[in-house]
């Protein structure tokens, strides 16, 4: 054999039998972005299969789902003219008929359709309220559960001062102050409960803090931002996860409560408006149930619903807890 021939086989097996550098071999292990995707998959699997196993959280999702999505078709299924004084349809505080099935309220409009239409406003000013007040109490519960020292005497001490304060009577002193709007709803809420959040991520913070691999990261030269977004935020996400659930319907809550003290937009209608409106036609006193009860019956199963869930999800992460299924 010649070297010719030699050298051909050899270029002939490299281009046959071996891959291009640029492609893994087969049987290669995955890269690791890979398997953080699987991880993640298997996390969120685990997650469902154990969430699966509180019927009370499994009732209390299906309830939340059916809410939503009555929200959301809200404009296909009512549209906005229901909330026309104009054009009401009906007469005044009708009773329940087959023509109005919740009977109507004291401007003659469809009581259903309120009722209907109101929950895309309760339902977006408890997420967004609970979404304000859950991200302000975990940046001051993981920087001064990380930072510590006077950074941290000081938050904690204006954590306290809002905690002893009563949170409806801030949030009425704010929603009195600034404009009547869903954004001051939203900002009044938010900023005066918050400091439960942060007084359990802090001390979730400072247990985390205090493992080896903290230790380690810092000694690798992990700075503060690292420390806190890589290996703190993962760590009590869990925990801040459950709380926002629980939140909510605390959020809720507060809505319909100020709504029902007339603090709220008189131009958007919410099931606290409708009790208020309830309340202004007087229908305590003349006993026109219709008017009174099914807003405050949706109130009262958007946060049971959101409750419900809240203790599922804490039971599965922390299954020290022993929540009842």
């Amino acid at each position: 054999m010649t070297a010719e021939t030699t050298e051909g086989s050899e270029s002939t097996t490299g281009a046959e039998g071996t891959e291009s550098p640029e492609s893994p071999a087969k049987g290669a292990a995955p890269g690791p972005r890979a398997l953080a995707r699987r991880r993640r998959r298997a996390t969120v699997a685990r997650f469902w299969r154990e969430y699966r196993r509180h019927r009370a959280g499994v009732f209390g999702l299906a309830a939340l789902s059916l809410f939503v999505l009555v929200a959301l078709s809200a404009p296909l299924t009512v549209g906005s003219d229901v909330e026309s004084v104009t054009n009401a349809p009906g007469q005044p505080l009708e009773s329940p008929s087959g023509r109005f099935l919740l009977g109507t309220d004291q401007f003659g409009r469809d009581l259903l359709g309120l009722l209907i239409w109101g929950s895309r406003v309760s339902l977006l000013v408890g997420l967004l309220a609970a979404a304000l007040s859950v991200t302000i109490g975990a940046l001051i519960g993981i920087t001064a559960g990380h930072f510590r020292g006077w950074y941290a005497t000081v938050m904690m001490r204006i954590t306290d001062w809002f905690l002893v304060m009563p949170t409806l009577v801030l949030a009425i002193v704010l929603a009195t102050v600034l404009s009547r709007s869903l954004g001051t709803i939203v900002l009044a809420i938010g900023v005066t409960t918050w400091p439960t959040t942060a007084r359990l991520v802090r001390a979730q913070t400072l247990a985390v803090e205090s493992r080896p691999y903290i230790e380690r990261a810092k000694a690798l030269g992990g700075g503060h931002w690292h420390i806190m977004s890589r290996h703190v935020l993962p760590n009590v996400m869990p925990l801040v996860l459950a709380q926002t659930t629980l939140i909510i319907s605390s959020a809720i809550l507060a809505e319909a409560t100020l709504a029902f003290l007339g603090l709220g937009d008189p131009a958007v209608v919410s099931w606290g408006g409708l009790l208020q409106d309830a309340r202004e036609a007087g229908s305590v006193s003349s006993g026109d149930w219709w008017y009174l009860v099914p807003p405050g019956v949706g109130i009262a199963l958007v946060a049971l619903a959101f409750t419900l869930c809240g203790r599922a999800v804490e039971a599965v992460l922390n299954p020290r807890l022993g929540v009842s299924r």
